[in-house]
């Protein structure tokens, strides 16, 4: 995956559970892990907001580019 998600680096930076991240932006843990993982396919801009938003943080600081083109076909 080109774009890799560190969302659990800033969660224990923060102190917070994914339990508790779920209860503020409104998702389900499923979802959640799924993000967490790397193996989502997409993400709502609207989600990824309020992530910021109850991290306090950016979204570079969550998803960052590796430097490499991931082929659609990939998995």
């Amino acid at each position: 995956m080109a774009i890799r998600v560190h969302l659990e680096d800033v969660l224990k930076d923060r102190g917070l559970t994914s339990k508790e991240l779920c209860a503020k932006v409104g998702i389900t843990e499923a979802n959640l892990s799924i993000l967490r993982s790397g193996k989502a396919k997409g993400v709502r801009f609207a989600t990824i907001n309020r992530i910021c938003y109850f991290l306090k943080c950016d979204v570079g600081d969550i998803l960052k580019f590796d430097g490499f083109l991931e082929e659609e076909d990939e998995e």
